[in-house]
């Protein structure tokens, strides 16, 4: 359990979640300079100027997901100095400011809290859970409705074979090195990961479906748990459960790409399209509060799954 934050203090540290619809931005992290694009953390630390904090604040990111890529509950730590003889902001205060702020409307602050100074978004995360979501019965993209466009990975197949799929993603649970799964460009010093919990099972049926269409489309959820990941090894790993319930690769296969350590092989070196992925939360077990309400995707009965 981490000491209470001192009361009073002139600099404040603020752990706040958010979430975002990653669509029209380039990932979460900012984009600094000239360029065009920019990240989620660009529109936060703009509201934050507002806050009038005597040294700029910046946002410090528990988890970063690239461009398309959506969060039902990201965090991020923050540090705001008030003038002298100002108290700091409560954290209902703070989040109020920053929604007040905020100049896109596919950002939301959820909540806040005070945290000590030496608390860290990232390095103090003890739990990350990600969702992929699928949908079949598409032959072609534009068969889907526009509202979930953006929001799933469109399969053109009729059917997956959920229960080889979930036979395969029993060969990822545990301590492994993934190297197979982990795309270039994040250098890390060590590509072994425990992955806690992996899912696949029937996805929330969508709203934005009409109801000649419902009896065509169904919806998937993979689910998975880790302290950290590998960059994009959600994508990756999701591609190959994807190329197992397509028929494309045996349960089996997924336990020698991984004991393979290898990268760039045929089916682990496909990335899955980031518009499905969605990071589900982040958990900090120990400090004394759950964070936002968890986020559960109920899923509905299905007689033939």
């Amino acid at each position: 359990m981490y000491p209470a934050p001192a009361v009073g203090a002139g600099l404040a540290r603020y752990l706040v979640y958010f979430q975002y619809v990653g669509t029209d931005f380039n990932g979460v992290a900012a984009v600094r300079g000239a360029q065009r694009v920019v990240g989620v953390q660009n529109y936060l630390e703009e509201a934050a100027e507002r806050l009038n904090s005597v040294e700029p604040v910046r946002f410090t990111l528990s988890s970063r997901t690239d461009a398309g890529v959506h969060a039902l509950s990201n965090a991020a730590h923050l540090d705001v100095r008030r003038g002298q003889g100002r108290p700091p902001f409560s954290p209902e205060i703070l989040a109020k400011a920053l929604n007040t702020h905020l100049r896109h409307p596919a950002i939301r602050v959820l909540q806040a809290f005070r945290v000590p100074s030496d608390f860290h978004a990232r390095h103090a995360a003890t739990s990350r859970t990600y969702l992929y979501r699928l949908v079949t019965g598409c032959t072609c993209h534009h068969q889907l409705p526009v509202f979930e466009r953006n929001l799933c990975w469109a399969l053109p197949a009729d059917c997956l074979d959920v229960a080889a799929m979930q036979e395969a993603a029993q060969h990822l649970l545990g301590t492994h090195d993934f190297s197979a799964f982990q795309s270039a460009g994040s250098p890390t010093p060590s590509s072994i990961r425990t992955l806690r919990r992996i899912s696949v099972s029937p996805g929330l049926a969508s709203p934005f479906v009409l109801s000649p269409e419902s009896r065509r489309l169904q919806f998937w959820t993979l689910e998975f748990e880790s302290q950290s990941f590998l960059y994009r090894q959600v994508r990756r790993m999701t591609a190959v459960l994807v190329a197992v319930g397509r028929g494309a690769l045996k349960p089996a296969h997924v336990k020698e790409i991984l004991e393979s350590r290898d990268p760039l092989g045929k089916h682990q070196a496909r990335v899955a399209p980031a518009q499905g992925l969605f990071l589900k939360s982040v958990i900090y077990g120990d400090l004394g509060h759950p964070g936002p309400a968890s986020y559960t995707l109920q899923s509905p009965q299905c007689d033939n799954c």
